[in-house]
């Protein structure tokens, strides 16, 4: 007899096309049988260790999260309800161009401080590997649920040029494709890049294109943070376009938004732009989280002259006056690289959290309250933090504006992807919401999408770009990554105010079979693993 029988489900089985009406037979991590309309047909009825009555409720694949920043929490919390209870069954990882492999002891020192902001420096964790390959293994220790890397090419490009601003080397260039090859080998799904983050930024496009040759050749794919999305966003998403062309890479564009002032409203010249990629034979994909607000670190808005040299060079800058001062003539008057081209508007970051709890009183406050509260100048606010918190505060930016968020999701190339920090005392929601606003806000109560179409955009459509052949479908061999929820109810729980809040009507989520939501609880399985790249 089988594991589990799901009755009476309304089966949206993540191609597209209708729902209907199925008891979905589950054995060994795998769908066995689909048996469609099986009360109406008065046919026998398939039998099981166990059944749930589906009645009323949707029964899914499980969503794939294309941007997710839990290297260390998957690591850190087995539970990660965070993401198990949005019916997230799979996270790509190793995302914008910084990550913990491959890497030696003192790369790894360096990007442990570089990137706190996102995963903390992880005191708690027993960084026992160096390669891609290593990390993967540790992952198959057992997690929440699975994970797929992307090989972080500014780590890349810190553990072979360093943190300076200048070309690699013919030697240099050759030593980050055998890295990258390396990791690709040992399961890597593709590429990452941070193009406003050092030292990643400091890459030329030649660079850039000889690493994304070597990622295409493995049929991986290039996941860049481009280098703007504000000013000169439209010539950013152009740069990528080209460059992964000519080096016949598939191209993943991450949290594809048009943010700040100057794009408001210009989504559809983003779109245009694709569109017409797409019809020259372009491969290209691209995710987005379903907010306004996008988050980052308070040190990345930086100038990246500021930040050439790693974190203690950033520090001492910082803490001398008249560097300081260049700092913030770039910030406020010229329009930073690291701030996307636009000078600062101070009331529009907010601090989310900080590494230092002495610190707290600045979370949940722009930098500019902060300042007010002290009567100083908001720069002067923000350089206090960014060197007593030793670079680790963590911001909103309140940039996004709603009708390019609508337009861009409903273009036939977008997945969904959360871009979720999770450490902080006030993180942003979309760390714990993203799935279910986007089955509640954007397709139950706006139409943006029909469940249809939202729940193809949330599974199968990333599950072909990482060329997964048994995953983001409803199919009889597939795995049993399933999610079932409720139609009617489905909503995130997480808001700005209390950002932690797990969401409503998912009842179940199944990971390779087992329950890890059960009842609208988090049992203890740690089904998940690595999920590696399919060999060409």
């Amino acid at each position: 007899m089988e594991d589990l029988v799901i009755r009476d489900a309304d089966v949206v089985d993540g191609s597209g096309a209708d729902a209907y009406r199925a008891d979905v037979v589950i054995d060994a991590g795998r769908v066995v049988s689909i048996v469609k309309e099986a009360a109406a047909a008065g046919c026998q009825r398939p039998r099981a260790r166990r059944e749930i009555d589906a009645e009323g409720l949707v029964l899914s694949p499980g969503f794939i999260d294309m941007h997710a920043h839990s290297d260390l929490a998957l690591l850190r919390d087995p539970d990660h309800s965070a993401k198990a209870a949005q019916g997230v069954t799979l996270e790509v990882l190793g995302q914008d161009g910084l990550s913990y492999a491959p890497v030696d002891d003192r790369t790894l020192e360096e990007v442990r401080r570089a990137i706190t902001g996102w995963n903390g420096y992880g005191d708690d964790i027993d960084f026992d590997w160096r390669s891609v390959g290593g990390y993967l293994d540790r992952l198959d220790r057992g997690i929440a649920v699975n994970a797929a890397y992307l090989i972080p090419q500014g780590t890349v490009r810190a553990l072979v040029v360093g943190w300076e601003d200048r070309a690699a080397t013919p030697a240099e260039l050759d030593r980050m494709r055998q890295l990258v090859a390396e990791g690709l080998e040992q399961g890597a799904v593709g590429l990452s890049s941070g193009l406003t983050y050092t030292p990643g930024m400091y890459a030329r496009d030649t660079e850039l294109t000889e690493l994304c040759r070597v990622v295409g050749s493995y049929g991986g794919y290039y996941c860049p943070h481009h280098r703007s999305y504000g000013a000169g966003a439209l010539e950013a998403y152009a740069e990528m376009v080209a460059l992964t062309r000519e080096a016949g890479c598939p191209l993943h564009l991450a949290h594809a938004t048009m943010n700040f002032g100057v794009n408001k409203g210009r989504a559809p010249e983003l779109l245009a732009l694709l569109d017409g990629a797409l019809e020259a034979g372009a491969d290209i994909t691209l995710d987005t989280y379903p907010y306004t607000p996008g988050c980052t670190t308070l040190a990345a808005l930086l100038p990246s002259w500021a930040s050439e040299g790693g974190p203690e060079e950033i520090l001492a800058r910082l803490t001398d006056p008249a560097t300081a001062g260049r700092i913030r003539h770039d910030l406020e008057v010229t329009g930073s690289d690291g701030c996307h081209g636009v000078p600062v508007e101070w009331e529009t970051i907010e601090i989310s959290g900080v590494s230092d709890p002495a610190l707290g009183d600045f979370v949940g406050r722009t930098v500019r309250e902060s300042a007010d509260l002290r009567g100083e100048a908001p720069w002067d606010t923000a350089r206090r933090l960014l060197v007593r918190d030793r670079l680790g505060t963590t911001i909103l930016q309140h940039v996004g504006h709603e009708e390019n968020v609508r337009a861009i999701m409903r273009h036939p190339a977008h997945t969904g992807g959360s871009d979720g920090i999770l450490r902080g005392s006030k993180p942003h929601p979309r760390a714990y919401g993203t799935f279910p606003r986007y089955l509640g806000h954007y397709a139950r109560e706006l139409g943006v999408l029909t469940l249809e179409e939202c729940v193809a955009h949330l599974t199968s459509r990333p599950a072909a770009r990482l060329r997964l052949p048994d995953r983001g479908l409803v199919r009889e061999g597939y795995r049993a990554d399933l999610v079932l929820f409720d139609p009617r109810t489905v909503a995130p729980g997480a808001t700005f105010a209390e950002p932690r809040r797990l969401p409503t009507g998912i009842p179940y989520v199944l990971v390779d079979g087992r329950f890890v939501i059960e009842d609208g609880r988090r049992t203890d399985a740690l089904p998940g693993r690595s999920v590696r790249r399919t060999p060409l």
